[in-house]
């Protein structure tokens, strides 16, 4: 049996890991104008250093789910601790903007071994309303840094420099790594060989489609820049989906989608997250090129979302595990879908109170109350020796869906950053929520013993 403190070791060793992961998503967002005053190449620049960055992550993270199952969930996520941290020094060092975009590819690979060895850790060392809760605990610090992060980010460019922003990961990095020194790997009973062609295609199909729809709007979609890629991309991904449903060891194995909550709680992740990171870049960029807020200041706009989602997600997660996860999963994103319709006030000149703090509480609660309930519902309809690939599969979607969505805003709203844009923006994340509510009620089942007092799901 594990002990209480190692239980408690294994949970901050998870958060620490998955929290500078996902804060390297969004903590750059605010430093870019900073990053390209200094090393130039304007608004390209700018896209790849945030691009090359999630197109690795998005589709390298299956493989580093396979690999924490192969070769046990703590080996894995310290040599992407280690990986993190040179890759970090490496870009708060670059001194061109082509050197820093290849460290950030390369921190993107360091990053997907860390989020699903570390939700692996959990799943693995916790059961019952005591995994809920960590789960709760985990999927709360994570979310909280993906929103927090433009907040940290502005604070450092703002008053240091925006190399900081990058080279921060270093402290978090040290300290997991000491946790981690008491804790013994674990590797997969079984040693399943990695499916090395499914990982090929897997990412040269993702990384083809998220490259031409990035940059359909510099080149145009008639482009053989953007056109070849997305061709190729597309093949790829349907030689994908071949390989995984016919080899011997696929690195996703497409039985996990048999399971209904498993298959209907990522496509709800999919509507949810799009929606978490349209608004998290459009709000900060309306504030800073229109409002002409700060950095810091507008990355404070959102501080009450980051607070809510520290101290109420562990909460809705126990709940979620006593009561199933359907109508949290419903409820949650219904409630920040009204958020996103309420934040539609903000204008020149800004002001918080009156603008923008009852959307703010409200997006904040429904993410609260949907993000531990949703990972819950996942990861419990798969069994816990592939926790590593299911918590892949899900991040995957997750980060996938918010960048295929930020890719697509161009095309969709324009790219003129005014109040129309703002509007039409959170619409979208408001459309998006409510999709994932629909999701969520329609498909969602709760565990068996609710399943005997309501009826099951239509």
């Amino acid at each position: 049996m594990v002990s209480p403190a190692l239980d408690r070791r294994v949970l901050v060793v998870a958060i620490l890991a998955a929290f500078v992961a996902f804060l390297d998503g969004s903590i750059v967002t605010v430093a870019l104008p900073a990053i390209t005053d200094e090393l130039g190449g304007g608004l390209p620049v700018q896209q790849w250093v945030v691009d090359a960055y999630l197109i690795t992550l998005g589709a390298l993270i299956l493989l580093a789910g396979s690999l924490s199952d192969l070769l046990g969930r703590v080996a894995v996520l310290r040599i992407g601790l280690i990986g993190f941290g040179v890759t970090s020094l490496a870009c708060g060092l670059a001194p061109t903007a082509e050197l820093l975009i290849v460290a950030r590819a390369a921190q993107g690979v360091a990053g997907a071994l860390l989020v699903p060895s570390s939700l692996a850790l959990i799943m693995s060392a916790h059961r019952g309303d005591g995994q809920a809760r960590a789960i709760g605990l985990w999927t709360a610090w994570t979310s909280a840094a993906f929103i927090v992060g433009p907040l940290l980010g502005g604070v450092l460019t703002d008053l240091i420099s925006w190399r900081w922003v990058f080279v921060i990961n270093v402290l978090p990095i040290a300290v997991t790594l000491v946790l981690m020194r008491a804790m013994r790997n674990e590797p997969a009973a079984v040693r399943t060989p990695i499916d090395g062609l499914g990982a090929a295609l897997g990412a040269v199909g993702l990384g083809g489609v998220v490259f031409a729809l990035i940059e359909q709007a510099n080149y145009g979609w008639s482009s053989p820049v953007v056109w070849v890629p997305l061709v190729v991309g597309a093949l790829s991904l349907i030689g994908f989906i071949v390989r995984q449903a016919t080899a011997q060891h696929p690195m996703m194995p497409l039985s996990l989608f048999r399971q209904r909550n498993f298959a209907v709680g990522n496509l709800a992740t999919v509507a949810i997250y799009a929606a978490l990171s349209v608004s998290g870049l459009v709000i900060v960029v309306y504030l800073q090129q229109v409002a002409g807020l700060s950095a810091t200041v507008s990355g404070l706009v959102m501080l009450p979302l980051t607070i809510m989602l520290i101290a109420l997600s562990s909460r809705f997660g126990t709940l979620a595990g006593r009561l199933g996860p359907r109508w949290f999963m419903a409820g949650g994103p219904a409630l920040a879908a009204l958020g996103f319709v309420l934040l539609r006030a903000i204008e020149t000149p800004f002001d918080f109170v009156s603008q923008a703090m009852l959307g703010v509480l409200l997006y904040g609660l429904g993410v609260a109350i949907t993000v531990a309930p949703l990972t819950s519902a996942i990861l419990g309809a798969i069994e816990p020796e592939r926790s590593g690939i299911a918590s892949a599969v899900n991040n995957a979607l997750a980060r996938i869906a918010g960048l295929v969505a930020i890719a697509l805003l161009g095309a969709v709203i324009g790219t003129t950053v005014d109040d129309a844009w703002l509007d039409s923006a959170l619409l979208l994340c408001a459309g998006l929520m409510l999709a994932g509510a629909l999701i969520s009620a329609i498909g969602i089942q709760n565990p068996a013993r609710e399943a005997a007092v309501s009826p099951p799901a239509a």
